[in-house]
């Protein structure tokens, strides 16, 4: 005779969680849609939108390296054990080594600033957890924009055949939803950009690329080493803002400015009021121009 434990039971096992992978990773970026596209975004949806946009990000790009081999999913691919990974008794590796193996090894294109965004979403993550992350939610959720629509285009190019789509239903309604989530998060982004040109107007040599949102919207004052973003209003240091670029850009380097003589300069930073990447210098706090044809390799300074 069925009891209600038996019936409980049953129940529950009827309900047994099944993720495989993609799915799993699909199911965590529906929950960061849903947390960021509230008509009122508090700090609770920003704290599971960072923590589920990471989770997302581990289980894809790890699936994609899996794919490739099951041992490039180890933090040292040298120590791999197969008995180890199938019962998921080591240490994967970072998103950091995630990323380069993809690149790499695998081949896929993930771009300079795609990589920051991911590698920067990590840090929050990390922060989050460990000692409290206190970020504008501007900031945040123009981040997770980005890496959204990075992970929608990994899935479909790297995860799923691109000539067939997916036949998993669940699969299909799930990127829909996070289809549109990231359509709209990036329409607040125009908007809120939009409403920001007047305060720009005028500053664009001073304008380039915020470390913490991304947006081409932090001014550098003229004489100050604190510089505010007008999108996500934080005020960033002079040797943040340096380290940023530097990561960045791809001479990796400071090197002198024909102004100010100060080894102040960094190449190919975006700037509002150029078409092209531009030498900033973090001293005269603005483009220089005239830099392009002085642009000699240098012994790397990549210190700030």
């Amino acid at each position: 005779m069925e009891n209600a434990g038996t019936r409980a039971s049953g129940g529950l096992r009827q309900q047994e969680l099944h993720f495989p992978p993609l799915l799993n990773g699909a199911d965590y970026l529906v929950s960061v849609v849903d947390h960021l596209t509230k008509d009122e975004v508090g700090p609770r949806d920003l704290k599971y939108a960072v923590l589920h946009l990471q989770a997302a990000i581990e289980v894809l790009l790890k699936e994609r390296l899996h794919r490739e081999h099951w041992a490039l999913v180890f933090s040292d691919p040298g120590q791999a054990n197969l008995r180890r990974f199938h019962e998921g008794d080591f240490e994967s590796c970072t998103t950091k080594q995630a990323v380069q193996r993809l690149r790499s090894i695998v081949g896929c294109d993930i771009t300079d600033d795609e990589r920051s965004a991911l590698i920067a979403l990590a840090a929050d993550r990390n922060a989050l957890q460990h000692y409290g992350l206190t970020q504008n939610a501007h900031a945040v959720e123009a981040r997770a924009g980005r890496v959204l629509d990075f992970l929608y285009r990994f899935i479909h190019t790297e995860l799923i055949n691109p000539t067939i789509g997916t036949a998993d239903e669940s699969l299909s309604a799930e990127l829909n939803l996070v289809s549109r989530g990231v359509r709209s998060i990036d329409a607040f982004v125009k908007q809120r950009m939009r409403r920001l040109r007047g305060g720009l107007k005028g500053y664009e040599p001073r304008t380039i690329d915020c470390p913490a949102c991304g947006q081409n919207a932090l001014v550098l004052a003229a004489s100050q080493l604190q510089h505010r973003c007008l999108f996500c209003e934080k005020i960033n240091h002079r040797a943040p803002i340096m380290r940023f670029h530097l990561r960045r850009g791809e001479r990796g380097f400071r090197r002198e400015c024909p102004r100010c003589h100060d080894h102040a300069l960094i190449d190919g930073i975006h700037v509002a009021s150029e078409t092209a990447p531009a030498p900033v210098c973090f001293t005269c706090n603005c483009v220089i121009p005239e830099a392009r044809h002085t642009l000699i390799d240098h012994p790397a300074e990549r210190d700030v």
